[in-house]
C-alpha cells in the first residue's frame, strides 16, 4: 500500500472501536452521522481518519445518542 492510500474500515470495525452493535454503525451512516463509501460488491467502509476523529470527540464528550 502506498503513502496515499487510507484504511478503510469495515462496520464491525467501527462498531468495535466505539462499542456498539455493527447495525448502529450502519444506521448512523444512513442517517449522514458518518460518510461511508460502498465497494464494488456493495459494502460499506469507513475512512480510518474520520473514524478516528469521531471516536476522539465522542470520547471528550458525552453523546445522548449513545447509551453505556
Amino acid at each position: 500500500m502506498d503513502g496515499t492510500s487510507e484504511r478503510l474500515l469495515t462496520p464491525g470495525e467501527v462498531a468495535t472501536l466505539f462499542r456498539v452493535d455493527p447495525k448502529t454503525v450502519t444506521r448512523w451512516a444512513a442517517s449522514g452521522r458518518i460518510s461511508s463509501i460502498r465497494t464494488p460488491g456493495g459494502h460499506r467502509r469507513f475512512r480510518e481518519a474520520e473514524v478516528r476523529e469521531l471516536l476522539e470527540g465522542h470520547q471528550t464528550t458525552a453523546d445522548p445518542t449513545v447509551s453505556a
